[in-house]
């Protein structure tokens, strides 16, 4: 019977009850032996009653019974009831999609999020449905390209499996077993979280890409342990190392010793550093290369404020000639960078000409600080006539738009200085304005060492007269200015009589002013004619007008002008002229021809008479006969063993005249001539660059030299001379080289010396014979500097390793200031190129002390030691033992 309400319960409880009751008590009589004697109503009163009431007791015992139980049970279904609606209402507001199904793989509940997720209703997915066919109808419908299998075991995998719908949604979906023997599955739209991943990886690609492509060094590394964690590309080119190798590593595992412990200071200084950032250079040892960083270190700190991660920037500043940092957009790390920048920089807006930027090198033009100057235009700055002039220079720049250079002096706090001006206009990125970038270098020095240079190269150091260059240019453009059918002049070369014996009797000093004062009464002989010193004692002069008449005139006047003699300190020295002259156009019609038979011709007087005036004639052609002739027994000079080598010490400035300062020799050629005897080089070596045997005595003295120096025991500098005449032969460097490789000397012990006359006549290619012969490893020497043209451009377009100072300024140490002036001057130069110095014919202990006073870094000169064979030098090369008590050297010298 199906209870319906409480009422009736009760009530069927109850008469059950009571029937019950009633067949309990008969059965009792019955077991006690009572026998029924027919319906209630034959029983005793009191009997019934007491049954009667007993059995309602019962009845309501059992009905409260019923009751309570009635009720446990609706409760425990109401319960039921409200936690299932509690866990589909939970299920289906969750964001996920949630699939759960019986150990028999029928559905057993999905949430709305499911449905909806797919597109699917309830009347799709009931309850009790199989699994597969719910996959299946979504396989049907396009939300599904798997098959079952594939499906559940992708689901299953750790991180599940992500399939994209028609919609381009991406759906995220993994799979569980149930204790019971059923799963659980869940659907997770995962689109946007896909989309934000690879926008983050797309940055975080842009950003490494970024660091990897900043043209400086970048690295990063953990305070912590002290291992890099990040290294740009420009760090792996620079450390020539694979960025696996260096991630992961300390300075100790990828740097020597000292190496790293300059990265671990500098590390520690950045972290001690109260600013976060330290700026240093170190000295790094890459390999085999040792390497000065520009460093800038900063430290990063955690959310805790705590000091983190160090990043480090840094780039290569060994050979960088020109300052190039890298420009950071705020305003006082730019000023930090401009204001390092060894030239003075100006910005000026071109829209109206005011400054916006200045480093402290513009503050010399200027004249005010840079603040000050700021905001302000040129007219404001400068005085009217600067101002118009540099605001019309500004405004052809930016006309022009393209580099604009020149040159032109500004008044400053020091005077009117001269400065080079670079000007160039560019626009900031947007194109709206555009600036006049202007650099300015102040060249006043320089230009004042270029015309002292200048004139060193033209003038007498010690009269201040034309030298025999500056003669023959002024000879030159006196022949290109004349009619050779009308025009006539005179070349006289005039020649000091007893200089010798002057400077015997009374010393150079004396000898000398007597050449400063010969040149000053020669100049006003001439009356403002050309005169020119040629020589140590020989002048040369022009003059024009009828000939051979006006040429004796001006010698016989120089003759009277020198006849009075001269009062020297206090000394009465007497001198006289011999005079030669050759005449325009009919003893030639070149400067050399001109100047050679004017010098034939005083060859002549010379021979005749001392004082005399001798005109060229065409007998004097005997001398020019007899050079050919030497010329022929030149050209068999080297096949029959004429030639040999003399060989003169050099010694450096740390000591003075001592055997164990001297760092090398200097290879000279020398001749003996079977009929002649010695022929001084002064007349062989013109004759053999005239001829151009100078070539072939040039390879033999290098060779020769080469083999004798290789065999030294001790490994000196042999320094050896190359005419201009040898660089003409393109084979020169393969020449050289093959002679190291044959006589197995080394190639740094090989010094080359070289006039400027190898550049003069080809300067691009003899600069690139230059190069070439460095890139041996031989040393290059500047001989003769200051006796011809020296051009400052030759000392800044190669570095050559040594300058020799001519002797002609060196034997005038202690006699005049000029001399001591140029020689300070070239010492100087020089030492700011880096370049050593060496100081040719010392002969006197005053010119010592002055050159050691000033720095030069060696000496040669008879002083030192004369040229001699190396035979006469043994102890020096470590042939013989060095010989006790007074120098060896010194008695050479002697």
């Amino acid at each position: 019977m199906v209870l319906r309400n409480g009422k009736a319960s009760s009530g069927a409880a109850a008469a059950a009850a009571v029937a019950s009751l009633f067949a309990l008590s008969t059965a009792a009589f019955a077991e006690n032996g009572f026998q029924p004697r027919g319906y209630l109503g034959e029983l005793e009163p009191e009997l019934v009653w007491e049954l009667l009431i007993g059995g309602i007791v019962l009845a309501s015992v059992t009905s409260g019974v019923a009751l309570w139980a009635t009720s446990v049970i609706r409760r425990m279904r109401r319960a039921e009831r409200r936690k299932n609606i509690l866990v589909d209402s939970v299920l289906n507001k969750l964001q996920q999609g949630v699939v759960i199904t019986d150990a028999r793989g029928r559905l057993v509940f999905c949430n709305d999020r499911y449905l909806e997720m797919y597109g699917l209703t309830r009347s799709d997915a009931p309850s009790g449905i199989a699994g597969r066919d719910l996959l299946a109808l979504r396989r049907a419908r396009g939300t599904l390209d798997l098959s079952n299998e594939e499906f559940l075991r992708h689901a299953a995998e750790p991180e599940g499996y992500i399939g994209e719908l028609p919609d381009g949604r991406f759906i995220q979906v993994k799979f569980s077993k149930l204790a019971n023997g059923g799963s659980i599955s869940t659907h997770n739209d995962c689109t946007e979280l896909r989309r934000v991943s690879k926008q983050l990886l797309t940055t975080s690609q842009f950003l490494e890409s970024v660091i990897d492509n900043i043209p400086v060094c970048v690295a990063a590394k953990s305070i912590e342990d002290g291992r890099y964690i990040l290294a740009n590309r420009a760090f792996e080119k620079l450390s020539k190392l694979p960025r696996a190798k260096i991630i992961g590593a300390t300075a100790d595992d990828l740097y020597p010793p000292r190496s790293a412990a300059a990265i671990r200071e500098a590390d520690q200084a950045a972290l001690a550093s109260g600013k976060g950032e330290y700026r240093s250079e170190l000295t790094i040892e890459f390999g085999s290369r040792d390497l000065v960083l520009a460093s800038e270190r900063v430290v990063a700190r955690n959310e805790h404020n705590e000091p983190e991660f160090i990043i480090a920037l840094f780039q290569d500043v060994t050979e960088r000639q020109a300052l190039a940092l890298e420009l950071d957009k705020t305003r006082k790390f730019l000023e930090l960078v401009v204001d390092n920048i060894p030239v003075a920089l100006t910005v000026q807006n071109s829209s109206n000409g005011r400054y916006v930027l200045a480093n402290r090198g513009a503050e010399v033009i200027l004249n005010r600080r840079r603040e000050d100057a700021l905001g302000l235009t040129s007219g404001e700055i400068f005085n009217a006539k600067e101002a118009r002039l540099i605001g019309e220079r500004d405004e052809l720049a930016i006309r022009k738009g393209g580099l604009m250079v020149e040159e032109h002096p500004i008044s400053t706090k020091g005077g009117l200085r001269l400065f080079v001006t670079r000007r160039i206009t560019v626009a900031d990125e947007a194109g709206a304005e555009t600036y006049l970038i202007k650099t300015h270098v102040d060249v006043t020095d320089r230009r004042q060492t270029e015309a002292r240079m200048a004139h060193m190269a033209y003038h007498d150091a010690l009269t201040g007269l034309p030298n025999r260059t500056a003669f023959l240019k002024s000879l030159s453009q006196m022949i290109e200015a004349c009619d050779v059918a009308s025009d006539e002049f005179a070349v006289l070369t005039v020649d000091l009589d007893g200089l010798a014996e002057i400077n015997d009797v009374f010393g150079h000093a004396i000898g000398d002013k007597l050449l400063i004062e010969v040149a000053r009464r020669i100049e006003s002989a001439s009356r403002g004619g050309i005169v020119a010193r040629l020589s140590g004692d020989e002048f040369g002069l022009l003059i024009d007008g009828p000939q051979p008449s006006m040429g004796y005139e001006l010698a016989e006047r120089v003759a009277r002008e020198l006849a009075n003699g001269f009062e020297i300190d206090g000394k009465t020295v007497r001198t006289g002229v011999t005079t030669g002259i050759a005449l325009f156009p009919r003893d030639g019609k070149d400067a050399a021809s001109l100047l050679a038979n004017a010098g034939a011709a005083l060859f002549r007087a010379k021979a005749r008479a001392r004082g005399t005036i001798s005109v060229f004639a065409p007998e004097m052609d005997m001398q020019i006969r007899d050079r050919r002739a030497l010329h022929q027994d030149l050209s068999g000079a080297i096949r029959n063993g004429e030639l040999s080598l003399y060989y003169q010490p050099q010694a450096s400035s740390s000591k003075l005249v001592a055997e164990t300062n001297i760092v090398g020799f200097e290879a000279l050629a020398r001749w003996c001539h079977p009929i002649r005897g010695f022929v001084p080089p002064s007349e062989f070596i013109p004759l053999a660059e005239e001829s151009g045997l100078i070539v072939e005595i040039g390879e033999w003295i290098l060779r020769e030299a080469c083999r004798q120096a290789a065999a030294w025991p001790k490994p000196l500098q042999i320094a050896v001379n190359l005419s201009p005449a040898q660089f003409l032969n393109s084979d020169l460097v393969s020449f050289v080289h093959r002679v190291l490789i044959e006589t197995g000397l080394q190639p740094g012990r090989l010094e080359l010396e070289i006039t400027e006359g190898v550049l003069i006549e080809d300067f691009e290619r003899g600069l690139s014979l230059l190069r070439r012969l460095k890139a041996l490893g031989v040393r290059i020497s500047m001989d003769d500097f200051g006796s011809g043209y020296s051009s400052l451009t030759y000392l800044q377009a190669f570095p050559f390793d040594k300058i020799k100072i001519d002797r002609a300024f060196i034997m005038n140490l202690g006699r005049n200031v000029q001399s001591a002036a140029i020689v300070r001057a070239v010492i100087g130069l020089g030492h700011g190129l880096g370049v050593s110095l060496v100081a040719e014919g010392v002969e006197t202990q005053e010119q010592l002390d002055f050159l050691v006073e000033e720095g030069c870094d060696a000496m040669q000169g008879y002083l030192i030691g004369r040229p001699a064979p190396i035979d006469a030098y043994p102890w020096l090369v470590g042939v013989t033992p060095r010989l006790g008590g007074a120098s060896a050297l010194a008695r050479q010298a002697s």
